[in-house]
């Protein structure tokens, strides 16, 4: 038998099967149920207003409404069953069962245009807020960890060479300084959705009296969107939020690609917790970082939902077209996604072992107090660049004979230049080069713990 349509008037024949599959968003619509319901429980309560409804139509809406929110709460495979188009035509072919012609009244003056974009500022509004404090729980983590192993020193890389002894802490807020921007971008994203469409139409506004503002404030909005036209064409909230998740996640892999080298044999700076794990099905030996490499993986198929809605966006004519359906898939997999990779990181930093000396050992390693030698000569009055390319021959001797920097005897140093004295070795030593970073932002102990008292007054901001 051919399922009703919201549209069907116009059509003297019944739609294809295929059709009715290709066209149909229920099946992931489904998600903006109590978005739905939210924005119709404010319609009637606006059509009431507008005297449309009376009192007493307007309460058994309400009443239908909150009783039909309830049965899919209690049965959240009941809309599943539906035979349905969408969330739309669900939520007003089941309210019709409990009010009869008053949820075909509901839809006065409202188009799905209108109705669609403001389920999604909904529905993302709630999920941005949540995110939110996801990110600070990820960023207390960092914060307590960089406390936990404050003086624990590591070598800093570039080019992923050996470069210069930091402080983990003062590594772990560098990580933290990543998330509070992604914060503030989630942030602003959240400033920009808090525009209510309800009431624009299909396109060209309303004929009935509906206090748009009133209707806005009732659902939360700070304001309505001043445009009947951008209210049902704009996704730009969705972008704003698909580009603040694809950078989230990108600084999210940057650290598991850290962890996963600093993890294997050939670092063995951390030891993933057997719980976020896995195994070989054929080699017993193995512990692999499954978690971490999921995090990292994932981070693509994110970036591949933002360019896909760019795309979808670039050549669509005002205002509202069927395309705009394609805004729903990616951006439910991305809200899962972040949600899921945030308490994972989390989780993963919360039971991750670290090797304290086996950092230490690596930072004495590769010649990471060169720059400290450079300046050991400038503070001799010698310029940076000529101390630069003596202490590059320094290194290259000290390479030759297999030994450390603070191992090579006086009278080589002395061969290079008479400004060596041997006061270099106390110099060259790793906690006093790392003390000698005390300006903002570098990684002496003094520079980090004030950087980390300012970083927990930032997290609760």
């Amino acid at each position: 038998m051919p399922r009703k349509k919201l549209w069907g008037g116009r059509f003297a024949s019944d739609e294809d099967p295929l059709f009715a599959r290709f066209n149909d968003s229920l099946p992931f619509d489904r998600i903006l149920l109590e978005a739905d319901i939210e924005g119709s429980l404010a319609y009637a309560r606006a059509l009431e207003r507008a005297g449309v409804f009376t009192r007493r139509e307007r309460l058994s809406v309400e009443k239908g409404l909150r009783l039909l929110l309830e049965q899919n709460r209690r049965d959240p495979g009941r809309i599943g069953r539906s035979q349905a188009e969408d969330v739309h035509t669900y939520v007003e072919e089941a309210l019709a069962q409990k009010t009869g012609v008053l949820a075909r009244k509901l839809h006065t003056g409202r188009s799905r245009n209108d109705q669609v974009a403001t389920d999604l500022r909904l529905y993302l509004k709630q999920k941005e807020i949540g995110i939110d404090a996801l990110i600070r729980g990820l960023l207390e983590t960092l914060a307590n960890l960089a406390e936990k192993y404050f003086s624990v020193i590591l070598p800093g890389y570039t080019h992923l060479q050996r470069a210069q002894p930091v402080y983990f802490s003062h590594y772990l807020l560098a990580f933290g300084e990543m998330l509070l921007r992604d914060r503030e971008r989630l942030r602003e994203a959240l400033e920009r959705i808090d525009v209510c469409p309800l009431g624009a139409g299909a396109l060209s506004g309303t004929v009935y009296a509906v206090d748009r503002n009133a209707l806005a404030r009732d659902l939360g909005f700070s304001s309505a969107a001043p445009n009947s036209m951008d209210a049902v064409a704009d996704r730009d909230f969705v972008l704003d939020f698909l580009f603040f998740a694809s950078t989230l996640l990108m600084h999210l892999s940057r650290l598991a690609e850290d962890l996963v080298l600093y993890s294997s044999a050939e670092f063995g700076f951390v030891q993933m917790d057997d719980s976020v794990a896995s195994g070989s099905s054929l080699m017993p030996q193995k512990k692999n970082p499954d978690a971490l490499e999921l995090v990292r993986g994932k981070a693509g198929r994110v970036f591949g939902h933002l360019l896909s809605l760019l795309t979808v966006l670039k050549g669509l004519p005002m205002t509202y077209n069927k395309d705009l359906q394609e805004d729903k898939e990616g951006l439910f997999d991305t809200v899962v996604t972040v949600e899921n990779c945030l308490q994972m990181i989390g989780r993963v930093l919360e039971k991750m072992r670290i090797a304290p000396e086996r950092m230490h050992e690596s930072a004495l390693r590769g010649y990471l107090n060169a720059t400290e030698l450079a300046d050991y000569l400038v503070s001799r009055k010698m310029p940076f660049r000529e101390a630069h390319r003596l202490v590059g021959k320094v290194v290259r001797r000290a390479s030759e004979l297999e030994t450390a920097l603070e191992q090579l005897p006086l009278r080589e140093y002395q061969s290079f230049s008479p400004l060596f004295e041997s006061d270099l070795f106390e110099w060259l030593k790793l906690e006093k080069a790392l003390s000698r970073r005390k300006e903002p932002g570098g990684t002496s102990p003094p520079a980090i713990r004030r950087a980390l008292r300012v970083f927990r007054k930032r997290i609760c901001l």
